[in-house]
């Protein structure tokens, strides 16, 4: 989508905000579950886990995309969604930045 240039200095600093932002989104999916989990009192409330783990599968691998030419649309969700926050792109290049922050809604 965008054909931005990423010097090897971005690419670690992408690399590792992006790695924070899975982290971040499956330690607050693991909580969900752990207490959806602790509530199940009937076989249909397994099947619906189930179901709420499918789903929440395909959220996250549609998220969390790391081909370059998406980073940047995949940061201004990740920002909006509070996943990452800006702080964590410095060493991005201000091009990059202002992309992503014009992304995001007002």
């Amino acid at each position: 989508m965008y054909d931005l240039k990423w010097s090897p200095s971005e690419k670690k600093v992408a690399r590792s905000a992006y790695e924070h932002a899975v982290q971040s989104a499956l330690g607050k999916l693991m909580t969900e579950v752990k207490a959806r989990a602790a509530s199940i009192a009937t076989p249909a409330d397994l099947w619906a886990l189930e179901d709420y783990l499918r789903q929440q599968r395909r959220d996250i691998d549609d998220i969390f995309d790391y081909r370059y030419s998406r980073l940047i649309l995949v940061f201004a969700r990740l920002i909006h969604e509070g996943y990452l926050d800006e702080a964590r792109l410095g060493g991005l290049s201000e091009e990059k930045l202002e992309i992503i922050r014009g992304l995001l809604p007002p």
